[in-house]
C-alpha cells in the first residue's frame, strides 16, 4: 500500500486548501470524503447549464488581498455582487437595512428621516437587551424587527427570539446610504463555472478516495499516513465521550421551472413566520447564466440529528464549554490536527475558512 504524508479526512475547502499547500511543498496527500464528491458544502453541479449550489448560496467576499489574489489562482471571479430581497407576506423589502428599505418601510427619503425613526422605535428598550428580541429592537427599532428579523431568525434557530442570547445579534447592519451590496467587503464573486471546479485546482496532485467513511476504516487509513488533517465533527472524533456538540442543519428542495426567470435576483429571504422556508435561490443570478429554464432551491433550517449534515455551530454558553473539553482533548493529540469549521466548532466564511487552512499548514509544514 502507498505510504503518504498526509491524511486528510474531509475533501471540502479546508482540507483542499491544506492539501493544495501540503502537495506544493513535495509533501504526498490522500484525501477522503464520505461523500460522493470533493468540495463539501461549496460543491457546485452544472443542470441544464447552470451551476447549482448543491448545499446553499455560497459568495465568496473578503476584505484581505492576499486571501483574494490567492482564491484568483484557482478560479477566475466574475463580478457579482449580492443584493438579496427580503419577501415579508408579498412585501419587498431591500437587504441589507439601507435607505430603500427605508424608504419602501416608511416612505422617508433623507438619512436624518430614518434615523429618527430607528431612534424613535428602539428607545424603547431600557437597560442592556436580555435576549434577542430586546437586542434587535434596540438596534433597529421595532417595525424592521418585527417585518425582517423575527420570522426568519425564529425559523434559522428554531426557537422564539425571546429565548434566543442577545449576543446572537451583537450588531445589525444600519445603512443610511442607498447601498444594497450586501457586504462590505472590498472583493466579492462567484467563480465561473462554479466552485467545483476551483477544488478540483486546488486537488490536483493529491490521491483522492470518495464515498470513504473514515471511522469505518479509521486503523487501515490512520497507518497509510504520517499524520492526519481531521475536518470532520471534533465531537464524533471522540466519541461524544463528553457528549453531543449541538448543530442547526438545513433541508434543500430543489425545483426546476420552465421559464426564464423566476425572481429575478440570486436570494429572496422570506421573513414571515408563514413560509416554513427560509430562503429562495434562484441559482443562474450568480453566473448571469442566459437560458431558457431555471432552477430554485428553498431552503428549510432543521434541528441537527445524526445522519444529517451539520451546518451551524450552536456557539452558547454551554457548547462552547463543551467544546472546550474536546479542545483540550485534540491538543494532546501528536499525530492528529483538527481544522475547518466542524474540526473547530466555529463558522467560517470562505475566505476565513482558506486563511485558517493556510495558517495550518505554515504552522505544519
Amino acid at each position: 500500500m502507498k505510504h503518504y504524508d498526509y491524511l486528510i479526512v474531509g475533501a471540502g475547502l479546508f482540507g483542499s486548501v491544506f492539501a493544495r499547500e501540503a502537495l506544493n511543498r513535495g509533501k504526498t496527500c490522500l484525501v477522503i470524503d464520505k461523500r460522493n464528491h470533493i468540495a463539501g458544502n461549496i460543491y457546485t453541479e452544472a443542470e441544464e447549464g447552470i451551476n447549482v449550489h448543491k448545499y446553499g448560496a455560497h459568495i465568496f467576499h473578503t476584505d484581505n488581498k492576499e486571501i483574494w489574489e490567492y482564491a484568483n489562482k484557482y478560479a477566475d471571479f466574475n463580478n457579482y455582487i449580492n443584493t438579496p430581497i427580503a419577501n415579508f407576506n408579498g412585501e419587498l423589502f431591500n437587504m441589507p437595512f439601507n435607505m430603500h428599505t427605508f424608504y419602501q418601510m416608511w416612505g422617508v427619503i433623507t438619512p436624518d428621516e430614518a434615523l429618527a425613526k430607528i431612534n424613535e422605535q428602539r428607545s424603547i428598550i431600557k437597560g442592556e437587551p436580555k435576549n434577542l428580541e430586546e437586542q434587535a429592537i434596540s438596534l433597529v427599532g421595532t417595525d424592521i424587527y418585527e417585518k425582517l428579523v423575527k420570522g426568519y431568525t425564529e425559523k434559522q434557530w428554531g426557537r422564539p427570539c425571546t429565548e434566543l442570547p442577545s449576543f446572537i445579534i451583537k450588531r445589525l447592519p444600519v445603512r443610511l446610504t442607498f447601498n444594497n451590496n450586501y457586504f462590505n467587503d472590498r472583493y466579492q464573486g462567484i467563480p465561473i463555472g462554479g466552485y467545483t471546479k476551483m477544488v478540483e485546482r486546488l486537488l490536483d496532485g493529491a490521491d483522492i478516495r470518495l464515498n470513504t467513511d473514515y471511522f469505518e476504516n479509521k486503523e487501515e487509513l490512520d497507518a497509510l499516513a504520517d499524520k492526519v488533517v481531521y475536518t470532520g465533527c471534533i465531537d464524533l472524533y471522540y466519541g461524544y465521550k463528553f457528549g453531543k456538540l449541538e448543530y442547526r442543519s438545513l433541508k434543500f428542495e430543489n425545483e426546476l421551472i420552465d421559464k426564464k426567470d423566476y425572481q429575478g435576483v440570486a436570494v429572496v429571504n422570506y421573513t414571515d413566520s408563514v413560509n416554513k422556508f427560509t430562503r429562495i435561490i434562484e441559482h443562474k443570478h450568480f453566473e448571469f447564466t442566459d437560458s431558457e429554464k431555471t432552477i430554485i432551491t428553498r431552503e428549510y433550517p432543521a434541528d441537527w440529528q445524526e445522519g444529517m449534515e451539520p451546518y451551524y455551530p450552536v456557539n452558547n454558553q454551554v457548547n462552547q464549554e463543551l467544546y472546550k473539553k474536546y479542545a483540550a482533548e485534540a491538543e494532546k493529540e501528536e499525530k492528529v490536527v483538527f481544522g475547518g469549521r466542524l474540526g473547530g466548532y466555529k463558522y467560517y466564511d470562505m475566505d476565513d475558512t482558506i486563511e485558517a487552512a493556510l495558517n495550518l499548514a505554515n504552522k505544519e509544514l
